[in-house]
């Protein structure tokens, strides 16, 4: 029996790893074995970063928060300890916006929890 090779499969995969690989310098985005190595790469890189995304926003969030906090006297981890004593039910992303675009609204908190 003849040996059977699918070549259409194995085009279309590698068909789909140069896609990705679309916009690389160099080899990296036409030689197959290369731009392979590089998609993966990018890959682990994409996956961690979505983690690293929520850690730098949320120290974004704080240092707002922190800002807003310093111009009515208070520091931030004093706001945050009378927000939560307060049951205020706010988290950083919504306090955060106000102290950015809306300091009259982040006053109207400040002066609830003093």
């Amino acid at each position: 029996m003849p040996r059977s090779v699918n070549s259409v499969a194995s085009r279309a995969k590698r068909k789909k790893i140069l896609k990705q690989a679309k916009g690389y310098f160099g080899r990296r985005k036409n030689v197959y074995t290369v731009a392979k190595n590089a998609v993966e790469k990018g890959m682990s890189y994409s996956y961690r970063d979505r983690k690293n995304k929520k850690r730098t926003f949320r120290a974004l969030w704080i240092q707002r928060i922190n800002a807003g906090a310093r111009m009515y006297g208070m520091s931030y981890s004093q706001f945050m300890g009378k927000v939560k004593a307060n049951n205020i039910e706010l988290n950083r992303k919504v306090l955060a916006d106000l102290a950015m675009n809306n300091p009259e609204a982040f006053k109207a908190v400040v002066d609830q929890v003093k």
